[in-house]
């Protein structure tokens, strides 16, 4: 199936199983025949990745909140120019876990009042929202949980603790109602098959 290319992404605090619904909706579609990519930030291109392992490795106060942004911003441009631009000019759907709301909230909110930093410099490199953002909403001890229990490298951010989920949790939600016109809220509580059903719900709704 070809059309107009979609961008969807996938927010919500670490261990929220972004990953695993991420997985679940890209086959969903794929059996519809639609053209699928799958992407995540800080990532996504060869560049990106390579900062990825910059941002999510060593020590939590490694990078200040300001390099973070500058950071992140960059690893968002390169993956925009190589990856997500060329996939939804091919009219392919782009399934992304994490974009710009991340940062407005990691970096943004919890690292100090730098969310107007984090807009700005959107505008000016990046310049392009979602079409439809999945929040998978879940109680933080229970996402911090799952996050820490993989067991990866990857852990810099879980390593701020429960009171930044805390505190991600509710920027989340208030984002959700700044853009509600592309936040869609799913309950994390429920079980991993009733939650993709949702999804898959919520996103169909919007290809139609």
């Amino acid at each position: 199936m070809t059309g107009m290319g979609r961008f969807i992404t996938f927010e919500g605090i670490d261990g929220s199983g972004k990953s695993t619904q991420i997985q679940l909706l890209a086959q969903t579609l794929a059996s519809k025949g639609y053209e699928v990519v799958l992407t995540r930030e800080p990532g996504g291109s060869p560049g990106a990745e390579d900062i990825r392992k910059l941002v999510l490795e060593g020590d939590p106060d490694r990078w200040s909140a300001e390099t973070e942004i500058l950071l992140f911003t960059a690893a968002r441009r390169d993956h925009l120019e190589r990856t997500i631009l060329p996939a939804l000019a091919a009219g392919k759907i782009v399934l992304c876990d994490r974009f710009a709301d991340s940062t407005r909230m990691y970096q943004g909110l919890s690292r100090g009042d730098l969310r107007g930093v984090v807009d700005q410099l959107h505008s000016l490199m990046i310049g392009r929202e979602p079409d439809l953002t999945i929040l998978i909403d879940m109680d933080p001890a229970t996402g911090l949980a799952r996050a820490k229990s993989r067991q990866t490298a990857e852990e810099r951010f879980e390593d701020f603790g429960q009171a930044l989920q805390e505190q991600m949790r509710k920027g989340f939600l208030a984002l959700a109602k700044q853009y509600a016109d592309r936040f869609r809220i799913i309950n994390g509580a429920q079980g991993i098959d009733a939650v993709a059903e949702s999804i898959a719900n919520a996103v169909m709704a919007e290809l139609k």
